[in-house]
């Protein structure tokens, strides 16, 4: 039985709904959710609200485009997205191994979007209806709207705008830009003549017809020189603001040409209380229920999505490229009210998952200037260190959590999203926040994002130093005690990170043994598109200072570093070796209590290669080998003097 209130996911919806052709169809690499964690759900019921009807087309058989014809050519265009999450990186482990599982479909099961979904969807729409618009949107095509870096063809690739065929990519949360473009379309206005909507990357035959814009260098020599496209990297971090940001241009050739407008500004408050308050089902389409339960809408069901945009912009995340750096967060009674709908649902136990979004604790933009001058160009709100203007408060925090443990039905709020421990401590009041984290919102453990703790890796990272990551352990560590808690830090730690050498690596092991501490699992880096980590990865230079930056790209030497962090699994014994005696310290291999692995079985050790635990013996008498030697001699000395 259908749910009422979905948005159409088949053709017998769309007609009950009275609807002979929709204005949009929305072609989908997910399943269809209808919950505000999952972009298509926003973009849909945004555009409902102003009146326009949309019928979700999710996962078609790309191998058959009659699956593409099921609504017929919608009345304005088709909207393409791959779906929350990168195709590639929904395939692909960062050795490039296929997964096993795909969280966002039904089942788990695998196959059921294809690789480059973004390209791939939209070429089988082209194969058929040749002039439709097509419009682009999503985490994959955001990052891939200029010449980028690819991993996993290792090579250097044109915008997606280009090889897709599509007319026009929506980047960024979208909202704003998917409005402006439908009324535009609704108007009579030609796809061909959008060149003007803010958040949009468009295609060119004419330079003269691109104005005001900065010019990229052109993608052929970036092809050649990888220098210039890390000087060019650099100016669209630069121009990634809706305030200060530019219009950027890149040639592929006299007669092609890629623009991309400046960002869209971010939501107000009220905007995105607007957003939020949309009928969402808060449920997967029954449609998409006949193969099983979509494993990522469990993750999320029972969050609360608070804020957008992230200042922290750590190299190797996306999201400064794609959210932005400007903070939009919703107000507390457009939480309180999404969290009533919740205790509603049949299966809600009591337990708020999360209450956050990129950075959980970050709830207004990083100073009051950003708003109105946009983020600095040339500086970060808390890299190196935080800035003088950085206005660090959790107060507004602190108080919608006590709100939502107040509700009836509530028994317990957790904070899995992750909070910035450089900016808790940068809070004046870093005690009171700290003491209600671990008084109310933590279970044993809680999550953190070191990354490292390599200052020179952590420079490359974007990440505050070690010792501001101690401090805040310690002050973590002190509060329990003071509570009577037995609580615990479990930190997330990369491997082969540009800036990595097996040095940092042995560095990190290092770190976990005098933790006492073995992760199970490790991030490996993984060179997505469009990151600062990964222009790093391909072009050796840090964009921001073009500085040389040492790059671990062999698989081995890589495997090697991930093996350090956890040394104490015995099938990474031999990786630990190597990698000990490259780098020249292989006085970690030993029995002593700073050695991280014992020496091979009947490995003989001269007198340079004793352990500490050995020499430690030697001075106390010998081994026990050596003790029982002595022994039988003394006894055989005694024996003869009887005789």
């Amino acid at each position: 039985m259908l749910k009422a209130g979905f948005l159409p996911a088949t053709p017998e919806e769309l007609k009950s709904r009275g609807i002979e052709r929709p204005d949009f169809v929305y072609v989908i690499g997910d399943a269809y959710v209808d919950h505000p964690s999952f972009g298509p759900a926003i973009i849909g019921r945004v555009l409902e609200s102003h009146g326009y009807a949309v019928a979700i087309l999710s996962q078609p058989d790309w191998k058959n485009p009659a699956s593409i014809q099921v609504y017929g050519e919608p009345r304005l265009a088709f909207l393409v997205s791959s779906g929350n999450m990168d195709s590639m990186v929904n395939h692909y482990t960062v050795s490039r191994k296929r997964r096993k599982t795909d969280s966002y479909t039904p089942g788990g099961l695998m196959g059921k979007r294809p690789d480059r979904a973004d390209i791939v969807y939209s070429n089988l729409i082209r194969s058929v209806y040749r002039h439709t618009p097509i419009i682009l949107g999503g985490i994959e095509a955001s990052l891939r709207r200029l010449a980028h870096y690819d991993y996993w063809s290792d090579s250097f690739k044109r915008s997606l705008l280009l090889d897709s065929g599509a007319d026009l990519i929506s980047y960024g949360m979208g909202e704003r830009s998917i409005v402006e473009i439908a009324d535009a379309l609704a108007s009579g206005i030609a796809i061909r003549d959008l060149t003007f909507v803010d958040g949009t990357v468009y295609k060119s035959t004419r330079r003269e017809d691109i104005y005001d814009a900065i010019f990229l260098p052109d993608y052929e020599s970036m092809r050649a020189d990888k220098r210039l496209y890390a000087q060019s990297f650099a100016l669209q971090q630069k121009n990634a603001d809706p305030v200060r940001g530019k219009r950027l241009a890149e040639s592929y050739s006299d007669h092609t040409f890629i623009v991309q407008n400046p960002p869209s500004r971010p939501l107000t408050q009220e905007e995105m209380d607007e957003v939020y308050g949309l009928p969402y089902q808060r449920a997967v389409h029954p449609s998409c229920l006949e193969k099983g339960e979509v494993p990522a809408f469990s993750e999320v069901k029972f969050s609360l999505t608070s804020c957008r945009g992230c200042f922290g912009a750590c190299s190797f995340c996306a999201l400064t490229f794609h959210q932005g750096r400007i903070i939009q967060a919703r107000s507390q009674e457009s939480l309180m009210e999404e969290a009533r709908q919740m205790i509603q649902e049949p299966d809600f136990k009591g337990y708020i998952h999360d209450v956050g979004g990129p950075t959980a604790d970050f709830r207004h933009p990083a100073c009051e200037k950003q708003l109105r001058s946009g983020a600095c160009p040339e500086r970060q709100c808390l890299f190196p260190r935080p800035c003088p203007n950085l206005k660090a408060d959790h107060g507004e925090y602190i108080r919608l959590l006590r709100k939502l443990r107040a509700l009836p039905g509530v028994k317990k709020v957790f904070i899995r999203s992750g909070i910035r421990f450089d900016y808790v401590l940068a809070d004046p009041r870093a005690d009171e926040f700290i003491k209600e984290l671990c008084e109310h919102h933590v279970s044993g453990q809680l999550k953190v994002a070191p990354e490292h703790v390599s200052d020179r890796v952590l420079s490359r990272m974007g990440k505050p130093s070690r010792s501001v990551y101690e401090a805040f352990c310690r002050k973590y560590k002190s509060m329990n005690e003071r509570l009577g808690k037995k609580q615990y830090l479990v930190p997330y730690l990369m491997s082969s990170h540009p800036g990595s050498t097996l040095k940092e690596a042995v560095e990190l092991a290092e770190y976990c043994r005098d933790l006492g501490y073995m992760p199970e699992q490790v991030q490996d880096f993984y060179p997505t598109p469009s990151t600062l980590s990964t222009c790093m990865y391909y072009t050796g230079l840090d964009p921001r200072t073009m500085e040389p930056v040492y790059v671990p790209k062999n698989p081995h030497e890589k495997a090697m570093q991930r093996a350090l962090i956890q040394y104490r699994d015995p099938k990474n014994r031999e990786l630990v070796r190597e990698a000990l005696e490259k780098s020249g310290r292989t006085d970690l291999i030993g029995y002593g209590p700073r050695c991280l692995i014992p020496p091979p079985a009947g490995e003989k050790r001269d007198s340079g290669h004793r352990t500490e635990r050995s020499e430690k013996n030697r001075r106390a008498g010998g081994t026990a080998f050596e003790k029982s030697v002595k022994k039988k001699k003394t006894i055989r000395n005694i024996h003869k003097k009887k005789q």
